[in-house]
């Protein structure tokens, strides 16, 4: 599995932006994390590939939606009302089969690059 982020940039506080990952090969579940500097990388979104179903850090639940174009093998986060500490590097991953510890990044075979988004007045 191959993954390939985009998106990102800098909004101001109660913004919007999204990030997008486009995926190739065989997919159970896909995920996003962001790390902030001299931090470990934390769970922010998850979505089981076959039927959809999402799960959210608490923290970005009712702002931020994971979704899936399973046709185009995409993954994409929109993230609403953003906050100054929703700053850090955002990562997505996936592996080929669901687990129901898709908070830990442990769990995940395949990683794409990094994104930055900034949010700040």
């Amino acid at each position: 599995v191959q993954l390939q982020a985009s998106g990102g940039g800098l909004a101001q506080p109660g913004g919007s932006l999204r990030v997008s990952c486009a995926a190739s090969g065989r997919i159970g579940v896909m995920a996003w994390f962001r790390q902030v500097r001299g931090k470990e990388r934390a769970f922010v979104a998850a979505i089981r590939w076959g039927d959809g179903n999402t799960r959210y850090t608490d923290s970005v639940r009712g702002r931020f939606t994971i979704s899936r174009d399973r046709a185009e093998l995409t993954v994409n986060l929109q993230m609403n009302s953003l906050k100054p500490e929703d700053t850090a590097v955002y990562y997505c991953a996936a592996r080929p089969v669901y687990t129901v510890q898709y908070w830990d990044s442990e769990q995940y075979d395949f990683w794409g690059q990094g994104t930055l988004v900034t949010v700040s007045s």
